[in-house]
């Protein structure tokens, strides 16, 4: 019988007027059980100057946090240049490459979607959403950022309590990190 599945997060990042913000919620879902409902799934790294996010496997995604501060110390004022160094990393190691976890990293200039297949996005919107309700808070952030005045923080909020209200494996006990 195959193990089932497990399901660990909303994670969304906003840059707006200067700032920028990284919030996930607490919900670890496996199958269809609610596992634990206020895991941490954000932090900030390299001395409160880079936000970080993951969905997916928890050990995994502390593994990869553990090597993205490896590649921050070597880069410090280089966010892409750390980005892309971890992504070739993931990709190219055979223990890494096995680790089953996206990243969302962000700084005050760039943010970053990183995943074990190499792939370092950035997009061109300043938004990032990854993990179960990713897609969801993505779209009430997109929304919100058009149609209101709120800050980068109380965007990413409002859009993840949206995200809490569609999305089952994504709950409203919600963290903010921002820069």
């Amino acid at each position: 019988m195959p193990l089932p599945t497990i399901r660990a997060t909303t994670i969304l990042a906003v840059r707006r007027d200067g700032a920028v913000a990284l919030g996930g919620d607490g919900q670890v879902t496996v199958g269809d059980t609610v596992m634990k409902a206020n895991a941490q799934k954000v932090r900030m790294l390299r001395g409160g100057k880079v936000l970080g996010g993951f969905a997916g496997a928890a050990a995994d995604a502390l593994t990869l946090f553990d090597k993205f501060e490896e590649k921050l110390e070597r880069f410090p004022t280089n966010l892409p240049r750390a980005a892309v160094e971890l992504a070739k990393e993931w990709r190219s190691d055979r223990v890494l490459r096995r680790l089953d976890a996206l990243l969302a990293v962000a700084d005050k200039e760039h943010g970053f979607i990183l995943s074990g297949t190499g792939e370092v996005i950035e997009p061109d919107d300043g938004l990032i959403g990854i993990g179960s309700g990713g897609p969801y808070a993505l779209a009430a952030a997109r929304a919100l950022v058009v149609h209101s005045d709120l800050d980068a923080k109380s965007i990413v909020t409002e859009a993840m309590r949206v995200a809490a209200s569609i999305c089952v494996y994504t709950n409203d006990h919600i963290t903010v990190e921002s820069l």
